[in-house]
């Protein structure tokens, strides 16, 4: 959503008030008898599943936290997984606070020197025919915060545990998971057993949320990744290892409502998600207001009247209570879907078959469906949810084969790949979700890894470093010029030169010399997108990005990019030259009479003679036109010109068809 936020305080750790000791009840210890355990001493009573020795001391710490509170280890590394994958995170908190393997929330805490900024000029709505939307960025509200954002502080009180050790040692940590598992087994009238199958309902709760649909389809998450096993190596460099239970059927009787939620087709008030997620309807108005005014969508009929294209990836800059309440004000903007970071849930906003105004580029806005994740770009260590991920992509799949929209980076865009509509909007457009958004895990999610696709001198590559190993130097998260947290990255560098003292890649188009800022696009690529090949030279490859040949490190012990085959765009013969386009608006005489016709001004870039670009395909020259409340004057505009759109830059771009010859290499 946002180009330029601030990054929340770290919670401190110091000073932290002692928690209250935690009585000694069935499947429960104080914090002196849980000192040996969480040292790596194999538990006393180890259930069937317990830790095999010979572990890493995280696997060890789920086999003695199990043990200690009677929780099967699959359980408690399986809600683990859906967490944080397993990592620490070094103690920093997640975008809603949570902390460590097992996201116990402290908010409160964690969120309390939270501030909202926005340096971004972007009109959301991209239309030349209406005056520039303005919205006031505002402070999302964190006043009054839900249960499931508290976790952390219960967590201490079961255990005996200092808040600040529960933040900070993962072994702690995956006790207070464990500790709060059990108590509400005990809850819900469960008794302890070893059985996986006999924990769905405590899982359920383990997720915070207040209702049985969503809190369903938290367990069914954590049962799935249970059933299908998982073994990583976390960000600590520990192994970690969930053997496969493909054979486990939960018991769902705790929950009773329990179950995939009941789609019906057609209501107005039904939201637009699979059965699989949960998923609510909080309508964003559609009303008029001022001056003939209105907000803050357009009503429309999509697909029957002009295809969805894409699906465009951002992040919220701000907490959920507060970005519901924008969304649902008529003078501010619009997106389709927002969803929590906590647990994965997801709220719509507008109908697919309507156009918000999210993506500050008014072609993309009629084409697209706009997603917002609850987190923030410039703040690496507020990490997100396994559960938001596995949410998200669950969504997207639903709306690729609803719409259609091919499962690749010309079609799943980032707000942060979505070009700037003519040469005046580009320096303004957002940077969201940034490089710290996991494009490659979000993708093996998706079912369309970014794999090699061509022999290992082929003509393109997809870009792909190891995210969790690859962090580049950005400064600005915190003030300017400063130094950015290491933290891993989907982001590549570009150079002029095979050499990394050589200058960054320039974008004449932001007018500003390039930066390693976190917000600066001008010289970096990011994770499966597709570049044709320009050169090589030792460890380095060239590509051609923005009109220039453009180098980066790509190592053959350490890659940072695959072979790939596709199809590329160059200028048609005899032309030396040709133009760059922001937005594939028709020709003028395709205009009816009572329809302005819409500039198709070039951005400031041409695309020489000899350079190659890979194409998403051919797209029409189309515009919607829909300037008032009242839709009678609303009609979609087609050319006769088609355009191809192109992987120009950071950002996707559009060429005529007429300028260009098409190829595949």
């Amino acid at each position: 959503m946002r180009g330029s936020p601030t990054r929340p305080g770290r919670a401190p750790v110091a000073g932290a008030r002692p928690a209250r000791p935690a009585r000694r009840t069935a499947g429960a210890l104080t914090a002196a008898a849980l000192t040996l355990p969480l040292l790596g001493a194999a538990p006393s009573a180890a259930p069937p599943d317990a830790v095999p020795s010979g572990g890493t001391r995280l696997q060890k710490a789920f086999g003695a936290a199990a043990a200690a509170y009677e929780v099967p280890r699959s359980v408690l590394l399986g809600v683990s997984y859906l967490q944080s994958r397993w990592d620490t995170h070094d103690g920093a908190p997640s975008v809603t606070g949570g902390y460590g393997p097992m996201h116990l929330t402290d908010a409160r805490t964690a969120l309390a020197a939270t501030s909202h900024h926005d340096e971004g000029t972007e009109d959301p709505r991209g239309d030349d025919a209406r005056p520039p939307l303005r919205p006031k960025a505002r402070a999302p509200r964190t006043g009054s915060l839900p249960d499931r954002l508290a976790t952390l502080p219960r967590a201490a009180e079961l255990t005996g545990l200092s808040t600040g050790r529960l933040r900070d040692d993962p072994a702690a940590n995956v006790a207070g998971g464990a500790a709060l598992l059990a108590e509400a087994q005990r809850e819900l009238g469960g008794a302890p057993s070893e059985d996986p199958a006999d924990w769905y309902g405590a899982v359920a709760r383990f997720s915070g949320t207040d209702d049985a649909a969503s809190a369903a389809a938290y367990a069914d998450e954590v049962y799935e990744v249970i059933r299908a096993g998982a073994h990583r190596v976390t960000d600590t460099g520990e192994p970690v290892v969930l053997a496969a239970r493909p054979e486990l059927v939960p018991d769902r009787s705790a929950l009773p409502d329990a179950g995939p939620r009941a789609v019906s087709a057609g209501s107005a008030t039904t939201p637009e998600c699979p059965a699989t997620v949960s998923c609510e309807w909080i309508p964003a108005p559609y009303e008029e207001f001022g001056d003939g005014d209105y907000g803050n969508h357009d009503l429309s009929d999509r697909p029957a009247s002009q295809p969805i294209r894409y699906i465009v990836v951002h992040d919220t800059e701000g907490a959920w209570e507060g970005v519901l309440d924008m969304v649902q004000d008529p003078t501010y903007v619009s997106w389709h879907y927002s969803l929590r970071s906590a647990d994965g849930h997801i709220a719509q906003h507008v109908k697919a078959k309507d156009v918000a105004w999210h993506a500050g580029n008014w072609y993309v806005n009629a084409g697209s469906i706009g997603l917002e994740h609850e987190g923030f770009l410039a703040e690496p260590d507020a990490w997100y949810t396994e559960a938001m991920y596995r949410s998200s992509a669950r969504l997207v799949r639903y709306l690729s084969e609803k719409y259609d929209i091919p499962l690749d980076r010309q079609h799943i865009l980032g707000h942060d790949t979505v070009p700037g509509t003519t040469a005046a909007t580009v320096p303004g457009m957002h940077t969201d979700p940034g490089p710290y958004w996991d494009w490659a895990h979000y993708f093996e999610l998706l079912g369309s890894p970014f794999e090699a696709t061509a022999g290992k001198n082929g003509g393109l590559v997809t870009i792909r470093p190891d995210y969790a190993t690859h962090g580049p130097v950005f400064t600005g998260c915190e003030t300017a010029g400063e130094p950015c947290a290491v933290h891993g990255s989907g982001a590549v560098r570009l150079h002029s030169d095979h050499d990394e003292t050589s200058a960054l890649i320039r974008d004449i188009g932001l007018g500003s010399n390039p930066t390693t800022g976190v917000n600066d696009l001008s010289s970096r690529v990011s994770t499966g997108q597709q570049y044709a090949v320009a050169g090589r030279w030792g460890d380095w490859t060239a590509i051609w990005y923005l009109g220039q040949k453009a180098w980066f490190r790509n190592p053959k012990e350490r890659p940072t990019a695959v072979p790939a085959a596709g199809r590329v765009v160059t200028p048609r013969k005899g032309l030396d030259s040709v133009p760059v386009y922001g937005r594939a608006y028709p020709e003028k005489a395709a205009y009816p009479e009572g329809v302005p016709a819409q500039e198709v001004s070039p951005l400031p870039y041409t695309l020489l003679k000899g350079q190659q670009y890979v194409t998403g395909g051919k797209v029409p020259g189309e515009y919607l036109y829909a300037v008032t409340f009242d839709r009678s004057s609303h009609q979609v505009v087609r050319g006769t010109e088609p355009y191809y759109q192109i992987q120009f830059g950071h950002r996707v771009a559009f060429v005529r068809a007429a300028d260009v010859t098409v190829r595949t290499v």
